[in-house]
C-alpha cells in the first residue's frame, strides 16, 4: 500500500527561507510515496502565500490571520494533512534544506514501537555558531543535532554532537530522549493517541513535551541519520539568544520542569526562578511570572 506523507511547514514573515526549503523538497526523492506539502502562512505580512502560489503551485497553503506560534501553526498544518489523507506527518522547519534522500526518515517506522523519528541535522553552511573554527570543506558537515539528551537534574535539554564536524561518528541509529521539531516525523495513529502539540508552549520546547507524551504512551523516539537536513539556525525568530527566544525558553523550561521533572528538581527550579525574580533581566522576570500565574500560549512579542 502506498504510504501517504504530509510535510508540514510553518512560515512567519520568512518568505525567502520558505521558498528555498520548498525548492529543496522539489528535488527530494519521494520513493513512490504520496507526498503532500502543506505550508501554514502564520499571519505573515510579506505575501508568502502569493509567492508560493506562483513558484510552487503544487503546495497547499493554509493561511492564518494571526501568528499561532510553532505549536499552533503546526497543529493547523497537521489537521490539514489529515484532511488530505496523510498517515505520516513530517514537521519541517521552514529554514531548512533537505537532502535528496531525506524522506528515508519513513523507514524508521518499520519497527512498530517507534512513535517518532528525527533526522541528522547540520548547520547550513555559513550559519555555524562558531564560524571561525571550520575550514571551507567542513562547512555543511557541522552537526546541529544528532540526537538529544535531557539533564533532568538541571533541567537542560541539549543536542548530541553540536558544533562537531561529522566524520561518521553519528551514523548509528539510536533511541533518543527527544527529537527537535526542526525535523520531526510521527504517525497519525500516534497523534490520535497522545494529542497534538500543546499550544500552551506557543514557541520552544513543545517538541520535548510531545516526545515525553509519546514515550509515556509506550513508544520510542528515534534518531535516524539516514535522513539529512541542513538548518539555518533561528532563521525565523532572529539570532539565537534574542529577546523572544529568551522569554519563551525561560517560561517553557519552567513549565516542562514542573510537568515532568523529579520533586527535587521542581523545588530547585522554583528556588532558581524566585531568585531570578529579583535579578536585573526584566524579560526573564516576566517569563517566570507568566509561568507561575498560568499566563501561557502567546504572551510576548518583541516591540
Amino acid at each position: 500500500m502506498q504510504k501517504r506523507i504530509g510535510i508540514v511547514i510553518v512560515s512567519w514573515n520568512s518568505k525567502r527561507h520558505t521558498l528555498n526549503c520548498l525548492a529543496s523538497l522539489k528535488k527530494m526523492h519521494t520513493f513512490g510515496y504520496r507526498v503532500k506539502v502543506i505550508v501554514v502562512d502564520n499571519g505573515s505580512t510579506d505575501k508568502t502565500g502569493d509567492a508560493i502560489a506562483k513558484e510552487h503551485p503544487e503546495v497547499t497553503v493554509v493561511s492564518s490571520n494571526e501568528n499561532l506560534g510553532f505549536s499552533g501553526g503546526n497543529n493547523v498544518g497537521i489537521q490539514k494533512a489529515f484532511d488530505l489523507g496523510s498517515e505520516y506527518i513530517w514537521l519541517l522547519n521552514n529554514d531548512t534544506l533537505v537532502d535528496k534522500n531525506a524522506l528515508q526518515l519513513v523507514d524508521a517506522f518499520e519497527d512498530s514501537k517507534i512513535g517518532a523519528a528525527g533526522s541528522k541535522i547540520y548547520f547550513a553552511p555559513g550559519h555555524e555558531y562558531h564560524k571561525e573554527r571550520y575550514k571551507d570543506d567542513e562547512r555543511g558537515k557541522v552537526i546541529w543535532y544528532a540526537g538529544g539528551q535531557i539533564d533532568w537534574q538541571n533541567m537542560i535539554a541539549s543536542h548530541y554532537g553540536v558544533d562537531e564536524v561529522d566524520r561518521g561518528q553519528f551514523n548509528s541509529i539510536l533511541e533518543t530522549q527527544f527529537i527537535t521539531g526542526c525535523s520531526f516525523m510521527t504517525k497519525k495513529e500516534i497523534i490520535e493517541r497522545v494529542g497534538l502539540l500543546d499550544e500552551k508552549f506557543y514557541l520552544y520546547l513543545e517538541d520535548l513535551d510531545w516526545c515525553m507524551r509519546i514515550q509515556k504512551a509506550g513508544y520510542k523516539t528515534l534518531y535516524f541519520p539516514k535522513s539529512v537536513v541542513w538548518h539555518v539556525n533561528a532563521g525565523s525568530t532572529g539570532k539565537p539568544g534574542n529577546p523572544t527566544q529568551d522569554y519563551y525558553l525561560t517560561r517553557n523550561r519552567l513549565l516542562i520542569g514542573l510537568r515532568y521533572a523529579s520533586l527535587r528538581t521542581k523545588f530547585a527550579l522554583i528556588k532558581e526562578a524566585t531568585k531570578e525574580l529579583f535579578g536585573k533581566n526584566s524579560n526573564r522576570k516576566r517569563a517566570i511570572l507568566d509561568a507561575f500565574l498560568g499566563r501561557l500560549g502567546k504572551q510576548y512579542e518583541k516591540q
